[in-house]
């Protein structure tokens, strides 16, 4: 399916830094945030992995935008899941046929392999990689990819990559990065969602499907690359918040 040629994939959730630039939004702290390494704005570097393009939308904990997005997937902090699967169902209600942006959120976290029949044959624009480690908080990313069924298949690879070209502010977080980086490139089930592009009927009937627990649709308007994504993870049961940080790191 063509993608909507006014622009290209969705943007992060940046807010703009003291520099000019743009740097993730991200409410004061608490002080059992301050001990989680990735409270910080990953420093980007430059991957060129595969040829897909590789963006971190979030952390483990993204914030809406407070000035160049109009739009969001994806729950909010403090949301009530149940809240958010009724917004989702809402969100494919309708009678129109024009594509629409959507995030599609699955009940179990998915290997690379997987990732082409979970779509339902439509266009993926953005796979959600998070790597699952009890109690040890690791990084949201999503790798946004061009057309076609390998580029998403080797954004695990990506997503490593990335990891790979960072500097972090502690050994925890390089440890969560070292162990992270690994086991994306081992080929985890670690997908835990996709930004996908589709006619509301499509939708409904992806969100039918086995092993899918939400999918939820931007207006038909919306434009690419002017909405924030936010994961729904799988573990994500009662009511969407950070995750404990307490637990060693495991050695791999």
């Amino acid at each position: 399916m063509p993608d909507d040629p006014r622009s290209s994939e969705p943007a992060p959730d940046t807010v703009p830094d003291d520099r000019g630039g743009a740097a993730p939004a991200a409410a004061e702290p608490d002080p059992e945030q301050r001990r989680s390494p990735w409270r910080i704005p990953l420093i980007l570097g430059a991957a060129v992995v595969l040829a897909v393009v590789v963006v971190v939308l979030g952390i483990v904990n993204p914030r809406p935008s407070t000035g160049i997005t109009t739009d969001r997937l994806g729950p909010a902090q403090g949301e009530r899941v149940d809240d958010y699967l009724d917004e989702s169902r809402n969100s494919l209600s309708g009678n129109d046929t024009d594509p629409h942006w959507a995030l599609l959120s699955f009940t179990d976290y998915l290997t690379p392999q997987q990732i082409p029949a979970a779509s339902g044959g439509l266009r993926i624009s953005g796979v959600i990689q998070h790597v699952p480690i009890d109690r040890v908080q690791t990084p949201v990313i999503t790798v946004a990819t061009p057309a076609g069924d390998e580029p998403a298949v080797k954004s695990a690879d990506a997503a490593a990559g990335l990891l790979a070209a960072q500097r972090y502010r502690d050994q925890r977080g390089a440890d969560i990065a070292r162990v992270t980086e690994a086991r994306l490139r081992a080929g985890c089930a670690c997908t835990a969602g996709l930004v996908v592009r589709g006619t509301l009927p499509q939708l409904r009937d992806l969100a039918a499907q086995p092993g899918v627990r939400a999918v939820q649709a931007l207006p038909a308007d919306a434009v690419a690359g002017r909405f924030a994504v936010a994961p729904l993870l799988p573990e994500a049961t009662d009511v969407v918040a950070p995750t404990p940080d307490d637990a060693p790191v495991p050695t791999e």
